[in-house]
């Protein structure tokens, strides 16, 4: 049987506390692989889903995967080529860390590296972004941009998909603890409201510019204080058991920031450096150890590389 190919996508902040649906970053791990193999079965099929305890479905149309995968052998035409996906779930489902996204990701990617990369990476997002919004109900690429491109990136526009990636300071550390609680995104978006107080909206896009300046800076005094997000969190937090002690431990073992990674139940902090970022972890996950509640810490450098073949 031909081997194929396989591919890696990683887990993703998004939002990043201050840039709600055009603000996200990769990590080095959780993530998805996808193996891709050309098969004499003319058509694309999923062979085979491990990881996913049985939550995803095979058929294409209700596959993150399987819909971008599809979507760009459509564009290039090569939709009745016989080719076979493998999807591998390496991180949790309704987790707050991007699980659609990287399955969209590495189902465009690996069918781009299997045909020989007709396009460039770059323009792989708008495939991935079918599979996203199968999956979330919305236009959204602050996970699926960062986890294709790697790094801290802006979408300034969702429709046209316009994203800019960020300068990271230097040794800049991610600490991410996801409580086992599910919660769904189209759940967690339903919730919010409609409109924001005028002076809300001022004040969440003064922090947004101001974590940009910090980060082109490396002004981490800045970062810190522009880490603040005083419009969604405050509808988001009742989701997520302990949310505010958690938040607290974080920014009392020298986090510059905490807040809600996605939609949660993840929590995500950033810290100056590694050893911040290993005592903000410990704090984070002795509040739930203690509360009972089963939970897995995540430490992270900004993954710069995004999606990969592997």
């Amino acid at each position: 049987m031909n081997a194929g190919i396989k591919v890696f996508a990683p887990a993703s902040v998004g939002n990043v506390a201050v840039g709600f649906d055009c603000l996200g970053f990769a990590l080095d791990k959780p993530g998805d692989e996808i193996i891709a193999r050309f098969s004499d079965k003319p058509g694309l099929r999923i062979v085979k889903i491990t990881g996913a305890k049985g939550k995803l479905p095979y058929e294409l149309e209700k596959n993150t995967a399987g819909f971008a995968a599809l979507k760009l052998l459509e564009y290039l035409g090569e939709e009745k080529r016989g080719i076979e996906l493998e999807v591998h779930k390496k991180m949790p489902c309704g987790s707050g860390l991007g699980s659609s996204a990287a399955s969209a990701v590495a189902g465009a990617m690996a069918i781009n590296e299997l045909l020989g990369r007709p396009l460039e990476k770059k323009d792989l997002l708008r495939f991935a972004m079918y599979g996203e919004e199968l999956a979330s109900g919305g236009n959204h690429t602050d996970n699926v941009a960062p986890c294709l491109l790697g790094g801290l990136v802006l979408v300034r526009d969702n429709e046209s998909l316009e994203a800019h990636r960020l300068p990271i300071p230097r040794g800049m550390f991610a600490t991410v603890i996801y409580p086992k609680v599910e919660i769904l995104t189209k759940d967690a978006r339903n919730l919010l409201s409609k409109t924001v107080s005028l002076k809300k909206m001022v004040q969440q896009n003064a922090n947004l510019g101001g974590l940009v300046i910090g980060l082109y800076h490396s002004d981490i005094a800045l970062i810190g204080r522009a880490l603040q997000d005083v419009v969604i969190e405050p509808q988001r937090a009742h989701l997520i058991p302990h949310f505010y002690e958690v938040k607290e431990a974080a920014l009392n073992a020298g986090a510059l920031g905490c807040s809600i990674s996605g939609a949660g139940p993840s929590i995500f902090a950033l810290s100056a450096n590694s050893l911040i970022a290993e005592n903000v972890g410990e704090r984070m996950k002795q509040i739930y150890s203690d509360a009972g509640i089963d939970n897995t810490l995540f430490l992270s450098a900004i993954n710069q590389a995004g999606a990969i073949k592997l």
